[in-house]
């Protein structure tokens, strides 16, 4: 049993890591060898300022402050009662930070693409695909043990869940409303990070692209519980390079809500509210 293990463990190693990188590396060098320099650092460029823009909006774009102080049509007094003392305040402010966070990491790399980078999304990791499925359903079962352990921390019950629900509040609207936008916000990330990032960046980095990804990447969990954000280098990585072996940003985004859904149901579970 053990040996077959250990042959299996090498041979998705082997398959998903040490093919990719050498896969993409190999791509990479054409690339570089067959297009001018200025045109490569150009293309490069362009997703790096793309991504800094991006990350300056999910980071500062959030904040619900910003309106009231604009007002705009509904005025200041308005504005700040949706977000303070309306009776869905809080879902309110987090539905703000979801339709932001959405809107950046998908459509600006997608102006970026169309206008930027003459591509199409789906040489960005918006590609369907069916398979690989039984890899990221393996992930999905190596992860939910360690995120149940985790579940039981101070830290972990502290930040989750973000809507806080209140004791006998009802899940719906609010709650399921809330879980959706949630969802939807993993899915515009995973496009983001493993999609826009890693594949706009392959043929200048090679597979260095994934590192260059999981820095950003990790400095967003900053705000979260350390392990949460230990955990993100080493998801990073693997999500990234199964960007690149599957082409398909899709199954990670799946394996993502799924995960998020489970740490939020647990946080649930823990505090007496299911």
């Amino acid at each position: 049993m053990q040996i077959t293990t250990t042959t299996t463990a090498r041979r998705l190693w082997e398959t998903y890591l040490t093919a990719t990188r050498t896969e993409t590396d190999a791509a990479s060098d054409v690339y570089r060898s067959t297009t001018p320099p200025e045109s490569a650092d150009r293309r490069a460029t362009i997703v790096l300022i793309t991504s800094v823009v991006v990350l300056l909006i999910t980071n500062f774009g959030t904040d619900w402050k910003w309106i009231v102080g604009v007002g705009g049509f509904l005025g200041a007094e308005t504005a700040e009662s949706l977000f303070t003392t309306a009776d869905a305040a809080q879902f309110n402010r987090l539905a703000w930070w979801a339709v932001v966070q959405i809107s950046a990491y998908v459509a600006l790399p997608l102006l970026a693409i169309r206008y930027g980078l003459g591509g199409k999304p789906v040489d960005f990791g918006a590609r369907g695909s069916l398979k690989h499925a039984r890899v990221y359903i393996g992930l999905l079962a190596v992860s939910i043990p360690v995120i149940i352990a985790v579940s039981f921390t101070d830290g972990f019950q502290a930040k989750y869940p973000f809507f806080d629900l209140t004791p006998g509040q009802p899940f719906w609207p609010y709650l399921w409303i809330w879980w959706v936008l949630y969802g939807l916000q993993f899915v515009a990330l995973e496009f983001f990070f493993r999609g826009f990032m890693v594949h706009g960046l392959k043929h200048r980095f090679g597979y260095m692209a994934v590192i260059i990804m999981v820095v950003p990447y990790t400095m967003i969990h900053f705000r979260k519980p350390l392990l949460e954000a230990i955990g993100a280098i080493f998801g990073g990585t693997i999500l990234g390079t199964m960007s690149l072996k599957t082409r398909s940003v899709w199954w990670g985004a799946a394996l993502h809500v799924t995960i998020a859904g489970a740490m939020d149901v647990l946080s649930l579970a823990h505090k007496g509210l299911l």
